[in-house]
């Protein structure tokens, strides 16, 4: 294994590509609002607002970090513009692509899950920006999983409302954004399985080769820790 493996985005890619797409558009419609009949007009307009989104998406690409995740001997970080997260090896319990039904039969996921076996690390080193993110980010995944809305008897809207207040198994109390965080994770363990969740648009190769090396990591790292003891 190597000191650190850096992983990059696919969704970072074509930065260049998109920004020169933009700008080029842009002189497009200029010189179609220049030089040619107000019947083309509309076309004028269609190549600017298209140059602008290209530009937005651009930038925004430009904006997250060049690499989205590293591995190291310690930990698995991800990096995102929001800050940072990291689980240390010894702190995963299991690592797989989840599965959700949809019409009566188990699909794969194009994420990847990790389960921890304590929140607390987690939960304690996180920023608070990044965990309104990542609580903005997984409303989605309550639409999914074995225990439905219609069964549990509550409406989705009032799934997406967690409470501020969660206990740890030590008896520690958490609160604010933390627990409602905790409590998002619980619940998302209970449907799914895991704990944490990193889309595959956020990897360099597919969930299941990402998942692969994720556990080929962490078997490193543990039979080196035995051959040290």
């Amino acid at each position: 294994m190597q000191d650190v493996i850096q992983i990059r985005a696919s969704a970072k890619r074509n930065v260049l590509t998109t920004s020169l797409f933009g700008v080029a558009g842009i002189f497009v419609a200029a010189a179609i609002f220049a030089w040619l009949p107000e019947a083309f007009f509309l076309a004028g307009v269609f190549v600017t607002s298209a140059s602008i989104v290209a530009l937005l998406i651009a930038w925004f690409k430009f904006r997250e970090p060049i690499f989205s995740l590293e591995l190291s001997h310690d930990s698995i970080c991800y990096q995102h513009r929001k800050g940072q997260w990291h689980v240390s090896w010894h702190n995963i319990q299991r690592i797989d692509v989840p599965r959700a039904h949809r019409d009566l039969a188990l699909e794969d996921l194009s994420l990847v899950g990790i389960k921890l076996k304590d929140y607390r690390p987690f939960l304690t080193t996180t920023p608070i920006k990044l965990m309104i993110h990542l609580l903005m980010e997984q409303r989605s995944l309550l639409l999914l999983g074995d225990k439905s809305d219609s069964a549990s008897g509550l409406s989705f809207s009032a799934n997406l409302v967690e409470d501020d207040k969660h206990k740890l198994p030590d008896g520690t109390v958490l609160t604010g954004t933390q627990a409602m965080l905790a409590n998002r994770m619980t619940k998302l363990r209970e449907r799914l399985g895991y704990d944490l969740y990193i889309n595959v648009s956020e990897l360099d190769r597919s969930e299941q080769e990402f998942v692969r090396l994720l556990r080929e990591c962490q078997e490193f790292v543990q039979n080196q820790q035995k051959q040290d003891a």
